[in-house]
């Protein structure tokens, strides 16, 4: 049975990592929507569901969920196609379904087999995205979404090309803002007094000090103001009509439309695996070293998209870029997610004229230091110093997730370190010793404890390179599989090239002993008929000769 957890025991730091992971949240999720061709809306919706629904069913203490930029593409293309956002709902609906029936079926335990080297490759090559994509933002050039880690963007710039860019279009207010903020983020959490007031966190002290100077900007008129397109820009309804069009509802009358399950399947498959692996990356990074249930995670996505399609929200994940400004802000458990779903609920509904006087620069300074601490140097320095099998999927990892995606950098990571391991493996199949006795060479090859297919070729490499007029020992005596094709190859070599060239074989460990030296053509025949016979029950019985 799982330990009752109490979301108040820590209510003060949480409240105060909530507070910021809000201020995270509230442009991203507006920004995804945009980028989306979906109502702006929709993706607040999902951020309230993805803090409040999933916050509370996961088990997660560290991950927060909501609208990812990985599926903007997915969504942008399938209203397009479909022509009404509706539709496009009943396809969000299917993959909440599909995603809880992955749960039951315990699918989320594909989530053991992510190597740390990659899982921090990719949490580093977000970190470098988030720097790269936000810095534009910080200058005050706001051509590019809040959220998008694409490196081509939708502008016809990339990532790079961007940061070029920037030196046209200087805001020096913007400039002013981001390292005022700057000044005070670092502050707060080094100034002894300052890091004390755990339950104001410098992100608010921050952004209010934002909204005030651009404020005395506007009212004085100076040329240093920050224009309404460089805030962040949340819809205001003015009417009980325009706010009740905000909620929009599935149109069930589509789930007979083949593409919709196309979409609904693509959705939970993609959404699955960001959730699973920005819930490692979440686990890495909880300072208590806490693990998460996936299967159960994934039943809470999977709920999670559901009701958000039911009030007329955008599909969501588990994301990166919030869960490292939840655990970097001081979060202690889940409760601090949940509140930062109630902060997004409660400020649209509320306050939301006043955010829309918050600079961009401002909260692109906040999320610069996230990704700094995601990509701090002492990441790759510790890689490096375990050497090149670690160190080289991290960096490519990184670099792919920096020039693709995140789906497409892992799995070149993962590709990377099954091709290192399958190395080692091949390497680990045997020893190979060579001792000088008087009557010539005794050549050893000691096999290991396992013996695959793959091994082939190293196996067959060292036969081939036995000189003429040599003795070869094989010990099988450590050996408990073997495989077929080793088995063939062994036998192959004893009955053809070992006789032609005066190769003296003895043969150790395997379930009968043989001595092949000097054997009659009867020794080899018996001999092979035992491989063949070992290889059908895959086990090997050590006995000595």
């Amino acid at each position: 049975m799982s330990k009752k957890i109490n979301l108040f025991a820590n209510l003060k730091s949480d409240f105060a990592s909530g507070l910021v992971v809000f201020l995270v949240a509230l442009p991203l999720c507006l920004g995804i929507a945009m980028a989306s061709g979906a109502p702006l809306f929709s993706g607040i919706i999902a951020g309230v569901v993805g803090g409040l629904v999933v916050g509370y069913l996961s088990q997660s203490h560290i991950s927060v969920s909501g609208p990812a930029a990985g599926l903007t593409a997915i969504i942008l293309t399938a209203i397009t196609d479909f022509g009404a956002f509706d539709v496009f709902l009943m396809s969000v609906f299917i993959a909440g379904l599909i995603q809880l029936g992955l749960g039951f079926l315990k699918a989320g335990s594909i989530s053991n087999y992510f190597p740390t080297n990659v899982i921090e490759g990719m949490l580093a090559g977000i970190g470098v995205i988030i720097i790269l994509k936000q810095l534009p933002h910080a200058f005050g050039y706001d051509a590019d979404f809040e959220g998008d880690q694409a490196f081509v963007q939708d502008n016809g710039d990339n990532t790079f090309s961007s940061l070029f860019e920037i030196f046209n279009h200087i805001q020096l207010g913007a400039v002013i803002i981001t390292a005022i903020s700057l000044i005070i983020l670092i502050s707060w959490d080094r100034v002894p007094f300052l890091k004390k007031i755990k339950l104001v966190p410098g992100a608010l002290i921050a952004v209010v000090s934002g909204i005030i100077l651009n404020e005395v900007f506007i009212q004085s008129g100076s040329n240093l103001a920050i224009s309404k397109s460089h805030l962040v820009s949340l819809p205001v309804p003015t009417s009980l009509e325009e706010f009740k069009a905000i909620i929009i509802t599935p149109n069930f009358s589509a789930i007979a439309n083949p593409k919709v399950w196309v979409t609904g399947i693509t959705i939970a498959i993609v959404a699955s695996i960001e959730t699973l692996l920005c819930i490692e990356a979440a686990d890495r990074m909880d300072v208590q070293k806490r693990y998460t249930n996936t299967n159960v995670e994934l039943k809470a996505q999977g709920v999670g998209n559901i009701i958000s399609s039911l009030l007329g929200g955008l599909p969501m994940t588990s994301v990166v870029v919030r869960s490292s400004a939840n655990n970097n802000a001081g979060a202690k458990s889940k409760m601090s997610t949940i509140i930062h779903g109630s902060l997004l609920l409660l400020s649209v509904l509320a306050i939301p004229v006043l955010l829309n006087k918050i600079p961009l620069a401002t909260l692109a300074t906040i999320l610069i230091l996230v990704g700094y601490k995601l990509a701090k140097p002492a990441t790759f320095v510790h890689f490096w110093e375990k050497g090149k099998y670690q160190f080289i999927p991290f960096v490519a990892t990184l670099i792919a997730v920096v020039a693709t995606d995140l789906l497409k950098g892992v799995m070149l990571g993962m590709i990377i370190s099954i091709i290192f391991i399958l190395r080692g493996n091949l390497k680990r199949a045997y020893s190979f010793k060579k001792e000088e006795y008087v009557d010539g060479d005794v050549i050893h090859i000691d096999l290991a404890q396992e013996v695959s297919f793959l091994n082939k070729a190293a196996i067959k490499s060292t036969l081939n390179a036995i000189p003429e007029n040599s003795s070869v020992i094989i010990n099988a005596h450590d050996t408990v599989y073997i495989a077929h094709d080793i088995l063939d190859l062994i036998s192959e070599f004893t009955e053809t090239r070992a006789k032609e060239e005066n190769i003296k074989v003895k043969l150790k460990g395997f379930k009968e002993a043989y001595d092949l030296e000097n054997s009659p053509e009867s020794a080899n025949h018996v001999s092979l008929e035992h491989y063949y016979d070992v290889a059908k029950r895959k086990i090997i019985k050590k006995e000595s000769i």
